[in-house]
């Protein structure tokens, strides 16, 4: 069976990252970027034909049909798979969040995740091929961060709609499932903190940050048969971070 899955905020990070996990593991891969054009044709080169780069704003609808609707005629198949993964944060303090930085990361984070789920999961249920829905998360899916209210809200309400989607999808044969990641060493953390990786560490039992490469096998797992009466969970990819209570020193 022709496998083509799509994917959100593909160009960079994790989201190229899973672009080749999931060609590797015989899709083709539609996915969307943004504002990282030249990034976005960076991957296109590297996988050629078998991925096509659509540039979408995840927040937008008819942006968002339109992405699904080239994706499937490009590749003459519907989408069986769909890995919600852009998202964007601010850095602000409760007390100073500007309301429309508020308003852009509920906007991309969890109205895009809402927007491309019932977008992809009209297109597989007219298929009749069934399907699956996987949405990246974060630690702020358990624990609060300081700094981070309209992340962490935006992340809390995706894993509440990888419940009630998977509650009201599953008759259709379509599964959805949350990946939330733990530290993980890339440009962007990098760039958050003065021995980011270092300090996450020394935190995590497993005594590392996480690499792209950690969340890619948890996606492709969770998108194959293989995961095919697992629905409604959320997989914390952390290296067992968030397990942690803050205990003192002397324990």
């Amino acid at each position: 069976m022709d496998k083509v899955a799509i994917l959100t905020g593909g160009s960079t990070g994790i989201g190229a990252h899973l672009v080749g996990a999931l060609v590797a593991d015989g899709y083709r891969v539609g996915f969307s970027y943004n504002s990282s054009q030249a990034a976005a044709r960076d991957v296109e080169a590297q996988y050629g034909a078998a991925v096509f780069a659509v540039k979408c704003d995840a927040g937008d609808e008819d942006q968002v049909h339109a992405f699904h609707r080239a994706v499937a005629a490009h590749f003459g198949a519907t989408p069986t798979v769909l890995v919600n993964n852009a998202g964007i944060q601010t850095w602000s303090a409760l007390l100073e969040l500007d309301v429309d930085d508020f308003d852009r990361v509920i906007r991309t984070n969890l109205r895009g995740a809402f927007l491309n789920t019932q977008t992809a999961a009209r297109a597989m249920r007219a298929a009749g091929l069934g399907g699956a829905i996987i949405n990246i998360g974060s630690g702020c899916n358990k624990v609060a961060f300081p700094n981070l209210v309209d992340y962490a809200a935006s992340k809390g309400g995706i894993e509440q709609l990888t419940k009630a989607a998977a509650l009201e999808l599953g008759p259709l044969g379509i599964r959805v499932n949350c990946v939330a990641p733990g530290a993980i060493a890339n440009e962007r953390t990098a760039a958050e903190a003065d021995g980011y990786a270092d300090k996450w560490a020394a935190l995590t039992p497993l005594r590392r940050v996480g690499e792209a490469s950690d969340i890619a096998g948890p996606v492709v797992f969770l998108a194959s048969q293989a995961a095919g009466f697992v629905t409604g969970q959320t997989l914390y990819v952390d290296g067992g971070v968030f397990a942690c209570a803050p205990w003192p020193a002397y324990v």
